[in-house]
């Protein structure tokens, strides 16, 4: 016969299980709740005591009521909280084991993608699998092989909260972390998170892209274009990562490839510069000072010229052979849009006086008068300069010896 310690434990283990058994959602609920309040950081051992070396019956009918209330949110945040105080307990993998066993990581994943469950839900369900994932590589694997990195890859694409989001891109980080079987499956998934319509999603996946980029250790080309996309956004938070990306780029094989697109980038397509929302021309909404997107991208692709020359003279000295100085003076002429005009002129004062050829050419395309304005204050050039002038800059055809030719 056990102790009376043991024989009490077994009493209560026994009690707390026939009233689970019993009790409804309020009863449920409070035995979740207490249990959250009770065992929060305990290890394996102290659970197994805790519930008299039989705690997988309480786990069990865990699991089972898990899978069968998701999908109506019964108690289910306090599920999932209770769920992962067995899966996070240090010396506790035969927890992990029971939970894995009868399908846990699949039923978790279906949680985090329906559309009916609350964000807090979400976040915790993305908390649990984060514990899972941190268990070691065999576990990021299973995640990864029930299609875990697009789950949570359009969970965080559609969710409205930056808790949720937050924890979908820590565990994004996480998959490609030690984990070589599927680390290009996890880079991938955050390069299609690029061109998504949640700003917040956005920012995000650049700014994890530049974590896992040197985790994979080359550059996928299909980077290049949704990259070059997020130049266009009117949110700077979004614009900054998506610059910092493009110059952790420049190491990889994908850098020409960028350049050449920052260059083409300043000479917009004249249908780019004609299409404007329909709003914008109803007459019975208030007249709007938005620029367009495209003129969004090509001040930002000029303000990233500039920080890159700065940055690397090599990589100044290739914007020159990809004719960057032509597409920079076309830029400053460009009086649809003052904020291009301005980075356009900051960049190429920056060459100016870094490069005595382009220097001479500069000079030349703009005449002695303008030019003198120009290096007086690039940024005020703008303000300072007539319609002519502005044609001028527009209309020039500086061509540096030894430099690519590039579509117009």
């Amino acid at each position: 016969m056990g102790s009376a310690k043991q024989q009490s434990a077994i009493s209560n283990l026994l009690n707390l299980l026939q009233e689970w058994d019993k009790g409804n959602k309020a009863v449920r609920k409070n035995i979740l709740l207490d249990f959250i309040s009770q065992n929060v950081n305990k290890t394996g051992p102290e659970l197994e005591q805790e519930f008299a070396e039989a705690a997988s019956l309480f786990l069990t009918r865990l699991t089972a009521s898990l899978r069968l209330t998701y999908m109506i949110g019964t108690c289910l945040n306090e599920q999932l909280q209770a769920i992962t105080i067995f899966l996070s307990a240090s010396s506790g993998h035969k927890f992990l084991a029971e939970f894995l066993e009868v399908g846990g990581v699949l039923t978790v994943l279906e949680i985090i993608a329906l559309k009916q469950v609350k964000e807090d839900d979400k976040a915790e369900a993305l908390r649990l699998l984060l514990n899972i994932a941190n268990a070691g590589r065999k576990y990021k694997e299973l995640i990864c092989e029930s299609y875990g990195i697009r789950a949570v890859a359009e969970c965080l694409a559609k969710s409205k909260s930056e808790e949720t989001q937050e924890c979908a891109r820590l565990l994004l980080e996480t998959l490609a972390r030690g984990n070589p079987k599927y680390e290009t499956q996890a880079y991938k998934g955050l390069i299609a998170l690029l061109p998504c319509s949640s700003p917040k999603a956005q920012q995000m996946a650049a700014q994890t892209l530049r974590i896992v980029q040197k985790i994979v250790g080359t550059a996928n080309p299909s980077i290049v274009e949704p990259v070059l996309n997020l130049l266009k956004t009117l949110h700077l938070e979004v614009q900054y990562e998506a610059i910092e990306l493009i110059k952790d780029l420049m190491n990889y094989e994908v850098q020409t490839n960028l350049l050449k697109g920052l260059v083409q980038l300043l000479r917009p397509a004249r249908e780019d510069t004609r299409a404007r929302p329909e709003i914008l021309d109803d007459p019975g909404v208030p007249a709007l000072n938005t620029p367009l997107p495209v003129y969004v991208q090509q001040a930002a692709a000029a303000k990233t010229i500039g920080i890159l020359a700065r940055d690397m003279t090599e990589i100044a000295e290739k914007l020159i052979q990809l004719r960057s100085v032509h597409n920079i003076l076309y830029c400053m002429g460009n009086q649809d849009n003052a904020d291009s005009q301005r980075q356009a002129s900051i960049s190429q004062e920056y060459l100016c006086r870094t490069f005595p050829i382009v220097d001479d050419h500069v000079r030349d395309a703009m005449g002695e008068a303008l030019y003198d304005i120009f290096m007086a204050n690039p940024e005020s050039l703008y303000v300072n300069m007539n319609a002519i002038q502005a044609d001028v800059l527009r209309s020039n055809k500086v061509n540096i010896p030894g430099t690519e030719e590039l579509p117009e």
